[in-house]
């Protein structure tokens, strides 16, 4: 009788191990591939502007990152407005039109279930400029030279 050295062990390489939800930290290629394609078909219909709410019409939205969960049915995007760090005051506004951006999303992506759209600020850039600020302090630039 052979023994099996496995035997016991859970392999979390591979696709059955991706299926088990045991894969490696970081997404999927499938999540990055469909995240990536529902970050462009969102920013084109933030293109169009034809919102009919108030807050949003004259508002300019980037979208600068979706991330999918596993099952890819719930996908966050991070958005940021152009030239203006007040994203957070449209955050009620994108929570109403998720459904319609939803269903003109499901004309333009070939997936089964269209994700439901869950939006959240952008702030790495405001975290960039504040660490770029930091490190251009004279004190700080000294200790690093």
């Amino acid at each position: 009788m052979s023994r099996n050295p496995s035997r016991g062990k859970v392999n979390t390489a591979g696709p059955a191990g991706k299926l088990a939800g045991l894969a490696a930290s970081g997404p999927s290629q499938r999540q990055l591939r469909v995240g990536e394609e529902v970050r462009r078909v969102l920013a084109d219909l933030f293109a169009r502007t034809e919102f009919r709410d108030p807050e949003l019409v004259d508002a300019r939205i980037t979208v600068t990152e979706v991330r999918l969960s596993p099952d890819l049915k719930h996908a966050t995007a991070f958005v940021a407005r152009l030239g203006r760090s007040d994203v957070d005051a449209l955050m009620p506004a994108l929570r109403r039109v998720a459904p319609f951006l939803r269903s003109r999303m499901s004309g333009n992506l070939r997936l089964r279930v269209v994700p439901e759209i869950h939006f959240q600020p952008d702030t790495a850039l405001d975290y960039a400029m504040e660490v770029s600020a930091l490190l251009s302090q004279p004190d700080v630039a000294r200790d690093l030279d």
